[in-house]
């Protein structure tokens, strides 16, 4: 496979797992403080990657100093990140809320051109565009409730943003594990604090299977993530986040009970075709 199609993979796993990892989380169903949740899953994978990474022989901390920063840097970005979304999440409908944090596949790319130079052709931005479009029509965000907390969406997508351009710059022999134990280690510490401002709860066989999962696939989803933008062009990559919307409808569907409009499923069928045309315009360019 051509980098773009195994860096196209890396995202779409990426984010089925992150709505796996999100499943799980609502199944608990608010037994659990958020932080209190968020802390213990991290807790859990950091141990699974660090025995993870010790058993294949691929976490190496002896890294340089200049990786070690980007990796403190990528670290940061996702704690602000979770700060805002979390908060914006609580304080916003979520249609609108999604439809914003869609915005970050064009902002990708448009950073990836700006700073790194790489090319983007009007196929594919116009391919972005139209699966944003798609993604519109699923969450059909509406006019009202755009206010303060709208602006803490929009500077998720800021850290979403600034997270994966770093995550671009680090050295090709830093090894995607310890990438990976960074971003869990910064977001376990980060939540363990915020915890220590909420009354923790106990938890029950059930939800620890629950906490269990979901400290697996998120480990998942930050891994695939990593490794997808260091695999390939940005350009051809990032239109692939879509996926998670279509497999969260899937989801939704299966699990809850939440059967898609018309509007839904429509959305969905764009947000397919235009992974399908980049696919057909990569293979298409590989053969030329």
């Amino acid at each position: 496979m051509s980098p773009n199609t195994t860096g196209a993979l890396l995202m779409m796993a990426s984010m089925i797992a992150f709505v796996m990892n999100d499943t799980m989380l609502k199944l608990t169903d608010g037994a659990i403080p958020l932080f209190q949740l968020i802390f213990v899953r991290g807790l859990l994978a950091t141990v699974l990657i660090f025995i993870l990474a010790r058993s294949l022989g691929t976490l190496r901390l002896s890294i340089s100093r200049h990786d070690k920063g980007l990796i403190a840097l990528r670290g940061m970005a996702e704690v602000v990140t979770a700060y805002f979304f979390l908060s914006a999440l609580f304080n916003m409908p979520l249609g609108n809320l999604n439809a914003i944090m869609q915005v970050v596949p064009l902002t990708v790319t448009l950073g990836s051109a700006l700073f790194y130079r790489e090319a983007v052709g009007w196929r594919r931005l116009l391919a972005i565009l139209i699966g944003l479009g798609g993604v519109m029509l699923i969450v059909r965000p509406g006019v009202e409730g755009f206010n303060i907390w709208s602006l803490y969406a929009l500077a998720a997508v800021l850290g979403v943003t600034v997270r994966d351009l770093i995550t671009r710059r680090l050295s090709p022999g830093v090894a995607g594990m310890t990438v990976t134990l960074g971003t869990t280690v910064a977001v376990m510490i980060a939540a363990g604090l915020a915890s220590l401002t909420q009354e923790w709860a106990p938890i029950t066989a059930p939800a620890a299977g629950l906490i269990s999962g979901s400290a697996v696939f998120v480990l998942i989803g930050y891994f695939s993530s990593i490794q997808a933008m260091r695999t390939g062009e940005v350009a051809f990559i990032a239109p692939f986040r879509y996926t998670g919307l279509v497999m969260a409808m899937i989801i939704g569907f299966a699990v809850f009970d939440e059967v898609p409009r018309a509007l839904t499923l429509l959305g969905a069928a764009i947000v397919v075709g235009t992974g399908l045309f980049t696919f057909y315009r990569e293979r298409k360019l590989l053969r030329a």
